[in-house]
């Protein structure tokens, strides 16, 4: 044991990134599993390293006298103990024992890693980063950040994006695993995060916090909708994030391999931001339903297919971005449907006014004939009995007025009519 011992140690903790503190107790281990192994004992064994004369001393602590403490009791609470200590030569370990200890702290060293690894990457969790693709099986890519691989599966790629050995990409973290043997970090390319953390880098103000992000919505591949808003009033939002000649956003579409991106502004007005939302169409109209918080947007006919969007995208993302259900109709659509409500609404109208002089003239008839008995059932009226009627042309004076005729009761003799309710 000697200086050549503590350059391996500083090398493997420059090369593994762990503490020197870990790397003694591995050690400490290793070599008492070692000193057991060859001597049959159970003592306790040390190491006790001198970096500046670089030189490593083995020593065992052997029971003379007394009984050992159980585990987690102090020395001072039982009965005088008596240790002796001597410096074990570990080249005498033999074969075996050496075996046994390199087993231990290859084991240990391993461990220690898979523990740093997991703690560098389990805090960031929705953190953006950058890493290079090493290789690619049928679905999964596997991508190198730092001296760790990370997973960034099939369902969480960029439909149609592909990859070469050595490219080069942004990453969002969406989870760290650990298993049974190395942690494992799952990255993505179509999480809506990574199009928050792109606008954070290219973006001084969201990165300051001026300007907000407050939704997105995105179906990777072709189109993200972002809506913002700014924490200054002198400071644009839209503009901030599109930034000079759309420099900004456009940094942002090549990374995401031409993938479309709106950027609308956010509003504490649900209509004016549905209309934002359903940007690059124009619409005229937002009428909202808060019961159920859905809206009918109203957009002109030549302005409908946009609003729509290929395959319903624009308003389908819309939907997504403001969290209300969005029906969307032609100005055409919506006139004829206005129309049709009004006529339902005249036809009610008259109906009720029908219904209104059936029953005042009733009233005035006091006892009704059977004719209008009849016509007051088909009404809706409950009429209990009658005894005679009128006469036929009476019968058709009565039924004219009650279908909105311009006759008097002066023609019917009322004096004929004995009929009771």
């Amino acid at each position: 044991m000697n200086g050549e011992f503590i350059d391996a140690l500083e090398q493997l903790q420059r090369e593994k990134d762990i503490p020197m503190t870990a790397l003694i107790e591995t050690v400490e281990a290793a070599m008492a599993s070692a000193y057991r192994k060859h001597y049959g004992a159970n003592d306790d064994v040390r190491l006790e390293i001198d970096f500046d004369n670089r030189t490593v001393r083995v020593i065992a602590r052997t029971l003379v006298d007394g009984e050992a403490p159980e585990d987690g009791q102090d020395d001072d609470q039982t009965a005088t103990v008596t240790y002796e200590e001597h410096e074990v030569d570990a080249a005498d370990f033999g074969r075996i024992a050496a075996q046994t200890a390199k087993q231990v702290v290859m084991q240990r060293v391993r461990e220690a890693e898979r523990e740093i690894v997991f703690d560098e990457f389990s805090h960031r969790v929705g953190e953006m980063i950058t890493g290079e693709v090493q290789r690619k099986d049928a679905r999964n890519a596997y991508v190198a950040i730092g001296r760790t691989e990370a997973l960034l599966p099939a369902n969480e790629q960029i439909p149609g994006e592909t990859f070469r050995f050595g490219d080069r990409l942004k990453l969002y973290v969406l989870d760290v695993r650990k298993t049974t043997r190395n942690p494992q970090i799952v990255l993505s390319r179509r999480h809506p995060g990574l199009v928050v953390r792109l606008f954070e880098q290219e973006v001084p103000e969201v990165f300051d916090g001026v300007v907000e992000i407050r939704s997105v919505a995105r179906e990777a591949g072709a189109r993200s909708k972002v809506a913002v808003t700014s924490r200054e009033a002198q400071i644009d939002p839209v503009g901030a994030c599109v930034g000079h000649r759309g420099a900004r956003v456009q940094s942002i579409v090549d990374e995401l391999r031409g993938e479309k991106i709106d950027i609308v502004r956010f509003s504490d007005e649900p209509a004016e931001y549905l209309k934002s939302a359903l940007s690059p169409a124009k619409v005229s109209q937002v009428v909202l339903r808060e019961e159920d918080r859905s809206a009918v947007v109203v957009a002109p006919d030549d302005q409908l297919s946009l609003a729509i969007g290929r395959r319903g995208q624009n308003v389908r993302l819309a939907a997504q971005l403001t969290g209300w259900r969005i029906d969307i109709q032609s100005h055409t659509q919506w006139e004829t449907q206005a129309q049709r409500a009004a006529d339902e609404e005249a036809k009610a109208a008259q109906e009720e006014a029908r219904r209104v002089r059936v029953y005042e003239l009733a009233k005035e008839l006091e006892v009704p004939s059977p004719e209008l008995v009849e016509i007051m059932q088909e009404e809706g009226m409950e009429v209990t009995s009658h005894a005679s009627s009128v006469s036929a042309a009476e019968a058709d004076i009565i039924r004219d007025l009650l279908l909105g005729g311009e006759g008097t009761l002066d023609d019917i003799d009322l004096g004929n009519i004995e009929i009771e309710l």
